[in-house]
């Protein structure tokens, strides 16, 4: 099933008509992007958008053997001239299928959104989803079967669309995933390639012609990340990110509980609202069991905290301790947890502050935590396959 992207933008393009911002600025070249339209087989038009026919002409293709054209979601923006010959656009009510005289077969899916997503399946049986802007599947059997061979979908803006079709089996290892229906609120250029990475999807440029059911290498999801960065630098919002499309995740928090501090109890409910709902939560430092077994994704946040709690419980901050035996017990436990995490089978995301910089600590015990971070960072950092570093919101790959 031969598959062209006449587009791959937001239903207003890439860049937006007359937006000031960075990243439509940024939009320029193989990074402008049409509204997202779908033509397969030179036989099915999926979203009827301005510049259509153009689209395809640039791309090689023409619209004249179109027997079919359906839309996918309400079109709010100026009234579509429909070229010469080109069948009526329509929808297909939820659920229902349509079998067109080329040999492909369209079936509705809901969504949980205004819109319809279109299952597409060639007379050869190769099968294609494609979801509608800003929406998802509704309604998902808990097992959907044989995976997609590729699903469209907007991965920037409901990355929990994806993490559902990975939980039913829709998405599977060999489904390739395109990210579409592109905005301004989703970075540009080689941060889009790296964020698209991590949820193992791509971008491709408008008017890319895919074969659907052809092998292609699937974006390769690091096992281990480390994400580090000062305080307030948006390395935890990274480190969420990296996983957002998974279907199942343990949230380590190892700050644990603070009664009576109300600022504390604030940060935590924070943290926790801005998780996905099907996460869950583990509060402890008891890394090593949890790296140790199987079981989904996780992702600890953070290191410091971590370090902070081994620490105290060596004694580490009283000189006369840290000499007698402290010191030994402290490096004997980072040693475990990195060799924990050398040998682990899951996916693992850590968060950890970045120490140093220049400042001297005032006391004893505040040079040695600054250094005892510093040693387990690097050891941590050299046991994953990627590492970021958080400047401003902006992670720098550092690794991987």
């Amino acid at each position: 099933m031969e598959l062209t992207l006449l587009g791959t933008g937001a239903p207003l393009g890439l860049p937006r008509p007359d937006c000031p911002c960075a990243v439509c600025a940024l939009s320029r070249g193989t990074r402008v992007r049409a509204a997202t339209a779908l033509l397969v087989d030179s036989a099915l038009l999926l979203d009827l958008t301005p510049g259509a026919a153009l689209a395809a002409a640039r791309s090689g293709h023409s619209l004249v053997g179109v027997r079919q054209v359906l839309l996918t979601h309400p079109h709010d923006g100026p009234a579509v001239e429909v070229p010469a010959g080109l069948p009526t656009a329509g929808r297909v009510p939820d659920g229902r299928e349509l079998t067109l005289i080329s040999g492909h077969t369209v079936r509705a899916v809901s969504m949980d959104s205004p819109g319809t997503g279109y299952e597409v399946t060639s007379a050869d049986g190769e099968r294609l989803l494609y979801l509608p802007p800003g929406g998802a599947p509704a309604g998902l059997p808990e097992d959907h079967g044989v995976p997609y061979d590729m699903v469209i979908a907007d991965v920037t803006g409901r990355p929990d669309g994806l993490a559902r079709l990975r939980a039913t089996g829709a998405v599977g290892t060999t489904t390739e995933v395109i990210a579409v229906h592109l905005d301004h609120d989703a970075p540009t250029g080689a941060e889009l390639d790296r964020r698209l990475a991590a949820a193992g999807a791509r971008a491709v440029p408008d008017g890319t012609t895919l074969y659907v059911g052809e092998y292609h290498e699937v974006p390769d999801v690091p096992r281990r990340t480390l994400v580090t960065g000062g305080a307030r630098s948006g390395k935890s919002v990274e480190a969420e990110r990296r996983l957002e499309t998974f279907p199942d995740v343990l949230y380590v928090a190892t700050g644990g509980t603070r009664e009576g501090d109300a600022e504390w109890a604030q940060r935590v409910d924070l943290h926790r609202e801005r998780r996905p709902g099907s996460w869950r939560t583990a509060e402890t430092c008891d890394l090593v069991p949890l790296l140790a077994g199987d079981g989904p994704a996780l992702l600890i946040d953070c290191l410091s905290l971590w370090l902070t709690d081994a620490m105290d419980r060596v004694g580490a901050w009283d000189d006369e301790r840290w000499a007698a035996g402290g010191q030994t017990a402290l490096r004997e436990r980072t040693a475990e947890l990195v060799a924990a995490l050398r040998a682990t089978g899951r996916t693992v995301v850590a968060v950890t502050n970045e120490v140093g910089s220049g400042v001297v600590p005032g006391t004893a015990a505040g040079r040695r935590f600054r250094d005892e971070l510093g040693r387990l960072n690097a050891a941590f950092a050299d046991e994953c396959e990627q590492v970021l570093l958080v400047v401003a919101g902006q992670p720098l790959v550092l690794r991987g």
